[in-house]
């Protein structure tokens, strides 16, 4: 992207600035979230399953409650946030950092998690990294739900409890349809730029229209993944009542309103996946 020129006796953005823009600051949520989520489903995971080896005393168990190990999940937070950065000399620091970060994951669980952290390392970059960016080629809501939905909270979930289940998965649908609507959003807006500067990213596919219904119904999707996590913790339900929040983005998306009119929506899916997060957290624990 071109910056213009400023105007005399203005502010141009300094080094700070712009390395702060570039970690994407309206968009760090989408790291957070299934953090938290995951880290909360690997703590009743591993919680419920002492209670079953005290109850059935088919084996013995530590002393104390299933605790969260809150490095692996500081670590987990590392890695998340680290991959999203959009500067390329943030990026180069910031992915050293989560290979740290991830090593010693690793080194704790297990070694698989050396090739997935490449895998997300390859996602992050090649988005719009690369002779041909996935982001510009209608993959990048795909691999949004993918690595910051499915991985990124069955990942820190499982770094909490070393074992897969069925929670994990389930959490990470809600986390990461809202994932894929955040970066609707945001790709919504860009649709006029994005078609001039032939960058066919899947809103520029589908059309403005088509795109619209994509965002939504990727809204709607979060919440019937609420529904579906509720079969294994019914508590969450209480995210329910984050809906009223989807119904201003949706009605401004479906508006037909375009490029800078479009800001709020970004601004709101990111309060809404924020509440649900949050909402999802409580409810796995309770």
């Amino acid at each position: 992207m071109t910056v213009a020129p400023a105007a005399e006796g203005a502010a141009t953005p300094g080094t700070v600035r712009r390395w702060v823009l570039g970690a994407r600051p309206r968009t760090l949520v989408a790291a957070a979230v299934p953090v938290v989520v995951g880290t909360a489903a690997g703590w009743w995971e591993g919680r419920h399953h002492q209670l079953v080896l005290h109850s059935t005393a088919a084996l013995a168990t530590p002393e104390g409650a299933f605790s969260v190990i809150w490095w692996r999940a500081a670590l987990a937070l590392v890695v998340a946030l680290a991959i999203q950065r959009a500067v390329r000399s943030a990026a180069f620091i910031a992915f050293g950092g989560a290979g740290v970060a991830g090593l010693a994951l690793a080194a704790a669980t297990t070694w698989w998690l050396v090739p997935i952290g490449a895998a997300c390392f390859a996602a992050g970059w090649f988005y719009t990294g690369g002779p041909k960016p996935y982001g510009y080629l209608g993959l990048g809501e795909l691999f949004v739900f993918v690595f910051f939905g499915l991985v990124a909270t069955v990942g820190s979930a499982y770094v909490q409890f070393t074992h897969l289940a069925l929670l994990y998965l389930l959490a990470s649908l809600p986390v990461g349809f809202l994932s894929t609507a955040l970066l609707e959003a945001n790709n919504l807006r860009d649709v006029a730029g994005d078609m001039t500067a032939n960058k066919r990213t899947l809103a520029v596919r589908l059309g403005r229209a088509r795109a619209s219904w994509l965002y939504v119904g990727s809204v709607v999707l979060a919440f019937v993944g609420v529904g579906l996590l509720a079969v294994e913790r019914p508590v969450v339900l209480v995210a329910l009542l984050a809906i009223p929040l989807a119904v201003a983005p949706c009605r401004l998306v479906l508006s037909g309103a375009e490029g800078r009119s479009l800001l709020p929506v970004l601004a709101a899916t990111g309060r809404l996946q924020l509440v649900v997060g949050i909402l999802v957290t409580v409810g796995i624990v309770l």
